[in-house]
């Protein structure tokens, strides 16, 4: 055989190795999310615009493998396993420490980015807020730190309530010092807290059920990202007990829940969109330093306020960022 007809069939081959080239031609980041399967936030929304800033295009230059937990943190560590597994470029991972956490055990070599973790260096993510160091970096949202102004908040709506609930999920890691932090608050107030905690859907029923005998006059709902799948169950619950209710987040108001006060999470993934394109570009997580948010959004629901008999203080209405009426 000739020596051009030769290199012409072997040109003709996929080698192994070829086909792995061509295929990591494209980097791929891993998102590792608490949450449900949902809505793309990787492909659309604010976290595909961090990336964009950067010059990557999902699904043009840049390719993602999602794993979702489905509110199950007992998962998060296979799931981390397996993208570790994959190679990917970078981890980002969603929905607050827990996926955080599991990522960092499962490497200490690929990039990760976080979003809204509540206490990066106390959960030793990072050594510390400027200077990272190894292969994490990303965006607390101070959730815990913020729950005892939840307090303050639904204290100002209903100033008559003795008994303020509040709703953790104890498989939570940040519960227990979020609690010691709120119960403070509640003790400089004079109002006595009752901690409920619920981890399942079942349990959430049985937390509502006891603020009845309880005769809570509000209930807080705390920032885990496992709340998140249960929007509409907390909403109607709140509804049926009558419970003013405040959450951490603006879409358990979209889905009808009273009052929500907490980090613009669209401003802290479209950051985290941006740092993620900055690794791919070679920057390194050590020298990007961990974020705090610095804006934040009040969210109030007329409707639900006027379905359970409240008037909003003209005070709160002033400082709302967004009234749904």
């Amino acid at each position: 055989m000739r020596r051009r007809e030769l290199l012409v069939l072997l040109g003709g081959i996929a080698w192994p190795g070829a086909t792995r080239a061509q295929q990591r031609a494209m980097p791929v980041v891993g998102l590792l999310s608490s949450f449900s399967r949902g809505p793309n936030p990787l492909g659309s929304g604010p976290l595909a615009k961090g990336l964009s800033e950067t010059g990557f295009i999902y699904g043009q230059n840049v390719a993602i493998e999602y794993r979702w937990a489905e509110s199950n943190y007992d998962r998060l560590p296979g799931l981390s396993a397996d993208l570790v597994s994959r190679k990917v470029d970078v981890i980002v991972t969603q929905g607050g420490t827990p996926p955080a956490l599991a990522a960092k055990s499962a490497t200490s070599t690929i990039p990760i980015v976080f979003t809204s973790v509540s206490d990066p260096i106390g959960f030793g993510l990072v050594a510390s807020l400027a200077r990272p160091g190894g292969n994490l970096t990303g965006f607390s949202n101070i959730a815990a730190q913020l729950t005892p102004k939840l307090l303050d908040l639904l204290s100002e709506l209903v100033p008559q309530a003795g008994v303020i609930g509040l709703l953790v999920n104890p498989n939570n890691p940040i519960a227990e010092p979020m609690i010691r932090d709120v119960q403070e608050a509640a003790g400089a107030k004079g109002v006595k807290l009752a901690v409920l905690k619920a981890g399942s859907g079942g349990e959430i029923d049985a937390a509502f059920a006891s603020l009845d005998q309880l005769h809570a006059g509000g209930l807080i709902v705390d920032p885990d990202g496992f709340f998140n799948g249960h929007g509409e169950q907390l909403a109607a619950l709140a509804s049926r007990h009558a419970v003013p209710t405040i959450y951490a987040r603006r879409l358990f108001v979209a889905a009808g829940g009273l009052i929500s006060y907490g980090a613009d999470e669209a401003a802290i993934l479209r950051q985290a969109g941006v740092y993620t394109g900055r690794i791919l570009k070679g920057a390194r997580p050590a020298d990007l330093p961990v974020q705090e948010p610095t804006s934040f959004e009040l969210i109030i629901n007329l409707k639900t306020a006027k379905a359970l008999g409240l008037t909003i203080p003209p005070t709160l209405l002033a400082r709302a960022d967004e009234v749904i009426e």
